[in-house]
């Protein structure tokens, strides 16, 4: 997301090699902080703890055989099939018990589940060129800024648009770097439900700057690539939505800004997440004015083009969520709308007049996802951040009303849940940073059923591995509670003094410390003391925490990311004058200033494809632009 390369694949090439750049500049690190001299390529073999880094590091992940399975329900909900240690088991709910049936189903892998999703998707930061009709009989393509209509085959080719080009700068029927880069939108033509209209985007980039990106530069010919960008402050594209209706030829505009000019103010600055509704009679899209602390899910009339709001947020103090998660009922008219408005992300259900039919929650904490909606039953399953800390998931089920909320988990571990087809029991994943999952079956009051698997940590313990310690401090605010992770190596003798490496990314609403188990990092067979550590740029503890480092990134986090090292300095083992911290893109804006604010606390650092300059960036992130 960060970086000041903008080009696709520029970035995608870039990319792939970072790890590998991270952990030469890391072993850097390592040698300025032992007080380590070498030249060559010798230098990582010759480095103290190399011996040990390669005896211990290659068995770190494979140390542990986890005790999470995923399960297979029947229609029915009387039972379920796993694998596990090589065999195939079905459990009987009557019988509460389960039985061998045969050899474990191979199972795709989580790689190969991860190529099949992504196949032939668009690079990144483009969208599809091509759309097919939900009927199966039409293609539609972008080709040189326009939209055309084909069969499916390519044949009875009809221009939908012939404005669009390259040399005028407008296009149709595709989008743009941040479009794709920072809303997520791989598709820039939508077709009706009934495969008789197609939706589609214009973008005027006549007042957007060239960027210019070299590529090749190793090479004795370099090359020249030039595209449309915009940098923070500067002029956007003009965005807009067109809807062609294929029995009549004709092409609707609509009116993303209710008629007003396309300012920074307006709302309708930024148009994405389109898509029609369930009935195909209205299209749906997210608007937000450039600040995006204004948004609004809107209604087209596909006949006028004309709009209306079915959902505002609004959050002033900072910015909104770009596209809030949402979930229709089976009516196709009623959904569950997820609102930050409290300060904390709940539930609402509404009906897409616009009415609020009901507030399904209103906790001050956030849910964090739907899991199952039993619309027979009146129930709504979902995970919230409710457990004894922020990071612990937990399973709640409450009435579509609002009534009647229970958490069904234990507030002690983190889960992952599988609900059976009746609502009657769910399969819990539970785990902590350091306890490994172990699976069992829960009833739909919250009592364990069976526990099912657990991890075998026989490799684990025999290599001597430690386990991770979460730590906790006190923000530089002086009332927000935050978090770490502390890593110590497989030799760690308390009695010795160790320096310490601070990884972390630090940008806006993400995890360094979670609930998910944590392998040591092997890094610390060096000789290290490894720490991850969150600021107020943590997600998951509401907005009054974001809105802290809105409008000034870099600032409070990296105060809260040093405040988190001296937590740690009444510990006799840690070396406090020993402190590298490394990272890439946030990660290596977020060491760069690390060093730079605290080079009393920070004494090395690698900064790999970090913001260093916020003019340099794109137009789109809210803290910035």
């Amino acid at each position: 997301m960060f970086g000041n390369s903008k080009k696709s694949t520029f970035i995608k090439k870039t990319r792939m090699n970072n790890q590998k750049i991270s952990i030469r500049f890391v072993i850097l690190i390592l040698s300025i902080l032992i007080g380590f001299n070498a030249n060559g390529q010798q230098w990582i073999k010759e480095m103290p703890g190399y011996e040990r880094y390669k005896e211990i590091a290659p068995q770190i992940r494979g140390s542990i055989k986890p005790g999470q399975i995923s399960v297979k329900w029947a229609d029915d909900g009387k039972s379920f099939e796993y694998n596990h240690n090589g065999g195939k088991y079905k459990f009987d709910l009557k019988k509460k018990k389960a039985e061998r049936v045969g050899k474990a189903v191979v199972e795709e892998s989580p790689m190969a589940r991860y190529r099949r999703m992504y196949a032939g998707r668009p690079e990144r930061g483009r969208q599809y060129t091509f759309a097919d009709s939900p009927d199966g009989n039409k293609k539609a393509v972008y080709r040189d800024g326009n939209v055309y209509i084909t069969t499916t085959n390519g044949e009875n080719e009809i221009a939908v648009t012939t404005e669009g080009s390259e040399i005028k700068r407008i296009k149709f029927g595709s989008a743009t770097w941040v479009y794709g880069e920072e809303l997520d939108q791989t598709t820039a033509m939508w077709w009706s439900p009934d495969s008789k209209k197609l939706a589609f985007y214009s973008f005027d980039l006549t007042k957007v700057r060239d960027y210019y990106l070299q590529y090749k530069q190793t090479e004795i010919y370099d090359s020249l690539e030039v595209e449309p960008y915009t940098k923070v402050g500067a002029i956007n594209p003009v965005v807009g939505l067109m809807i062609y209706d294929l029995e009549s030829g004709k092409t609707v505009t609509v009116d993303v800004r209710d008629g007003k000019p396309f300012t920074d103010e307006v709302v309708g600055h930024y148009i994405y997440g389109i898509e029609w509704s369930p009935d195909g009679t209205e299209l749906l899209f997210h608007r937000t004015n450039r600040k995006q602390n204004i948004m609004e899910w809107t209604a087209a009339n596909i006949e006028t083009g004309k709009c209306r709001v079915v959902v505002r947020e609004e959050w002033l103090p900072s910015y909104t969520t770009n596209k809030p998660d949402f979930q229709f009922l089976n009516d196709n008219k009623r959904f569950i709308w997820t609102s930050e408005r409290t300060g904390f992300k709940n539930y609402l259900l509404y009906d897409l007049s616009g009415k609020l039919l009901a507030t399904i929650t209103s906790h001050p904490f956030e849910v964090a996802g739907i899991v199952k909606v039993d619309e027979k039953a009146g129930f709504l399953f979902y995970m919230a951040r409710s457990g004894d800390n922020h990071a612990k998931l937990q399973l709640h089920r409450v009435k579509l009303d609002g009534t009647g909320d229970v958490r069904l988990t234990d507030p002690a571990y983190n889960h992952s849940v599988d609900i059976s087809p009746d609502g009657k029991y769910f399969i819990d994943v539970a785990q902590n940073h350091d306890i490994p999952p172990f699976t069992q079956l829960i009833d739909s009051k919250g009592r364990q059923v069976s526990k099912l698997v657990e991890s075998d940590m026989t490799k684990f313990n025999e290599l001597g591995l430690k386990m991770v310690e979460a730590f906790t401090f006190t923000s530089v605010d002086g009332k927000t509670q935050l978090h770490g992770l502390l890593h110590f190596p497989s030799n760690f003798d308390p009695n010795k003094k160790y320096p310490l490496l601070v990884s972390n990314y630090g940008g806006p609403e993400t995890n360094e410390f979670r609930e998910t188990f944590v392998y040591p990092n092997s890094l610390t067979e060096y000789g290290f003391l490894v720490a991850s550590i969150d600021g107020r740029n943590v997600g998951g503890k509401g907005k009054a925490t974001m809105d802290q480092i809105y409008g000034k990134l870099g600032y409070a986090e990296m105060d809260d990311f040093a405040e988190g090292v001296k937590s740690l300095y009444n510990r006799p083992y840690f070396d406090k004058n020993r402190v590298g911290i490394f990272g890439t893109s946030f990660g290596g804006t977020t060491s760069a200033m690390c060093l730079l604010r605290f080079p009393d606390i920070f004494h090395a650092a690698v900064a790999n494809s970090g913001v260093t300059d916020w003019r340099n960036y794109e137009t789109f992130t809210p803290s910035v632009t």
